[in-house]
């Protein structure tokens, strides 16, 4: 390959976009946590307010799998390139504008209906982008490295969370708590119209993947594929959706409900929270490639069971040191905990494509993955917060995430291995669709 599609720009264009899109998304689970609930609904309690702004938080996850059904679908009738580049743009013209929004004494109760639609287009706009980056990568690269390349865009949404929190990190201690509430919180949102500029720029100048260019070149394109898609795999989307969901629980747990808790609750600053989650994020961030190339050689669904075996293990320590409220403590639980997601996350950007036919790979994988957000990510902040109310002590989010580890195994047994997949068959399953609707099958392989 050369140009637009050697794999090292490829590698690039899909690392760069994943992390500006997911610098977007997560600068908006730190505000929240932070400040946005006395911003946008100040007339609630500071608990209620909390709630209200992570209720926001998830509307973002609810709209992911309707970005991956819309993204999918032209995604695997267009092609991946021209998908992503639009996702791109989406996700930062809403982020730029959460930065711009007036706050609820401005404009009432326009401000968080306001915010509301714009975080919706927020998960919108993810919701395309990660399918369509690991495609970018896997369908580039050789079977014997497709758990290595796929880490690349796997390893964006370490980038963009050390980024947004950094930058937040930054803006508290420099700004005073009013003036960061009044308008430092607005910083990194607008931001990301720089960000975005540069990963339009790269992800313009790649080439189409050449496993779907000859998807094009032998008409083996789907009509609807999200339709097809449910026909054709609908165990394999519950499966994986629900395998994947662990990751979202675990992220968000420690990322966003950890740090409302820690400050609420447990009298501990937010930078030092704030420290205590780059740290583990940044191990997350080394470690997320070491397991993807590693499951070139082990298989896929081997590593991500004992990355949920590790995460349902480590459920009740990681509470049990977080309550300390000291520092190092603090990041040792967040670290193992993301150690843990580290050895699912980093195989699942290969994986779940490989459960996928390439007619039909883009809607299946899109789908499955921000799926899995809804049933872990979207209310795991919430859920986590009611828990605590109920049981008034920790111990409920712990089981919480030892239920959550348990269902993700179980959906992971139930799966198949794939790193020895072709990408280019027609899987038997695509064929029955096909014969189903009286169409021939175009040979042994797209």
């Amino acid at each position: 390959m050369s140009g637009g599609g050697s794999l090292g720009r490829v590698a690039f264009a899909s690392f760069i976009g994943t992390a500006i899109e997911f610098y977007d998304f997560y600068i908006y689970g730190t505000a929240a946590a932070l400040v946005l609930g006395g911003v946008f609904f100040p007339g609630f309690s500071e608990a209620a307010g909390t709630l209200a702004a992570f209720a926001t938080f998830a509307v973002a996850f609810f709209a992911r799998p309707l970005g991956g059904v819309l993204f999918g679908h032209f995604g695997d009738r267009v092609g991946r390139k021209a998908m992503l580049v639009l996702s791109l743009l989406i996700m930062g013209v809403a982020t730029f504008l959460i930065g711009l929004l007036p706050g609820f004494a401005a404009i009432g109760i326009t401000a968080p209906a306001l915010l509301v639609l714009l975080r919706f287009l927020q998960g919108l706009g993810l919701g395309g982008e990660w399918g369509g980056a690991v495609l970018l990568a896997t369908e580039h690269a050789t079977e014997s490295r497709r758990g290595l390349y796929s880490s690349f865009p796997q390893m964006g949404p370490a980038a963009g969370f050390l980024l947004a929190n950094g930058l937040f990190l930054v803006l508290t201690l420099l700004l005073s708590e009013e003036k960061f509430a009044s308008w430092g919180w607005r910083v990194p949102f607008l931001f990301s119209l720089a960000l975005v500029v540069v990963g339009l720029y790269v992800r313009i100048s790649i080439s189409e993947t050449p496993v779907f260019r000859r998807a094009l070149e032998t008409r083996t394109r789907a009509r609807v594929p999200f339709w097809d898609m449910l026909r054709a795999y609908p165990g394999v989307l519950v499966l994986s959706s629900g395998a994947i969901s662990l990751t979202y629980v675990l992220f968000y747990t420690i990322t966003t409900f950890s740090l409302a808790y820690g400050t609420s609750e447990l009298g501990m600053s937010s930078s030092t929270l704030l420290y205590c989650t780059m740290i583990s994020v940044a191990v997350m961030g080394v470690a997320v490639p070491v397991f993807a190339a590693l499951s070139d050689r082990v298989g896929r669904r081997r590593l991500c069971l004992a990355g949920a075996g590790l995460a349902g293990l480590w459920a009740f320590p990681l509470f049990w040191l977080l309550d300390t409220g000291e520092p190092l403590l603090v990041a040792l639980a967040f670290t193992v905990g993301m150690l843990a997601f580290a050895v699912i996350y980093g195989p699942m950007g290969a994986y779940l494509p490989e459960l996928y036919g390439t007619r039909l790979r883009y809607s299946g994988a899109a789908v499955s993955y921000n799926l899995g957000g809804v049933f872990g990510g979207a209310l795991a902040p919430t859920i986590a917060t009611q828990l605590m109310a109920w049981a008034g002590g920790s111990w409920a989010v712990s089981a919480y995430i030892l239920f959550m580890a348990a269902l993700s195994f179980l959906c992971l047994l139930l799966l198949s291995e794939t790193y020895l997949t072709d990408l280019s068959e027609l899987r038997e399953e695509e064929r029955r669709v096909l014969a189903e609707e009286g169409e021939s099958a175009p040979g042994e392989v797209l």
